[in-house]
């Protein structure tokens, strides 16, 4: 891993409160879908080191690199919001584990709650342009559908990959302004268990913040995925 200095190039606003930052991807730049990369600003913003890792959105064959994140009032986002198309800064990467298994044989079941879908987006971007004939099952919690970064696009890919199947739940529809006519329980061991069926020997990945991984982690093992088929990330806030 090396320091680069980027530009970033655009942002975009993803969901209420979500925004993605697209960036210029140096020469050369490697990464397998579901790394990271830290991201470092400029002079370090008051009361931080100026440097926190986001997962890589973008999938490998695209020509830019992509984060995403939620905008919170901190030291570190309100220095992020500021940057401007133009921008210089800087990124260390790519690291992290949490990719695909290569046994295309076995599923992979990925539980995502709020921003942490940004991992599984890479992964199922390099799925879409090279498939490789492996079930992907996706189980996405947001509270509610103008929460869920990315929705669009993935009920886009799940339409085109007969692979892919996204099962998106909402938690808080009573304080939505947008209609939703899926799911909108919590995902527990019944939500697993049924999501699971007519899927052999899965393979568990789940990101989110640490509240959601450690559930989800024991409602996946109650499902009947075994403990150390289960790969996980925790997101934090800053």
């Amino acid at each position: 891993m090396s320091v680069e200095t980027v530009h970033l190039l655009s942002r975009t606003a993803l969901a209420q409160g979500t925004e993605a930052f697209h960036l210029q991807k140096p020469a050369g730049f490697a990464f397998r879908p579901g790394q990271a990369l830290d991201i470092i600003l400029p002079g370090g913003p008051e009361g931080d080191d100026g440097r926190h890792a986001f997962s890589i959105v973008s999938a490998p064959h695209e020509n830019e690199l992509v984060f995403a994140t939620r905008m919170r009032d901190s030291a570190y986002k309100r220095a992020l919001a500021a940057l401007a198309p133009g921008a210089a800064l800087q990124l260390d990467g790519p690291f992290g584990s949490l990719t695909l298994h290569k046994t295309i044989e076995r599923p992979a079941v990925l539980i995502a709650g709020g921003i942490g879908i940004t991992p599984f987006m890479s992964m199922l971007r390099d799925a879409d342009a090279h498939p490789r004939g492996q079930q992907l099952l996706l189980l996405y919690s947001n509270r509610r559908p103008e929460d869920s970064a990315f929705l669009p696009e993935l009920q886009a890919l799940a339409a085109r990959n007969p692979q892919l199947r996204l099962l998106a739940t909402m938690t808080d529809m009573a304080h939505s302004g947008q209609p939703w006519d899926g799911p909108t329980g919590q995902i527990d061991s019944a939500f697993i268990t049924q999501a699971l069926q007519g899927l052999a020997a899965p393979i568990g990945y789940v990101s989110g913040p640490p509240g959601l991984v450690q559930a989800m982690r024991a409602q996946l093992q109650q499902a009947g995925v075994d403990e150390d088929d289960i790969r996980s990330e925790e997101f934090y806030g800053y």
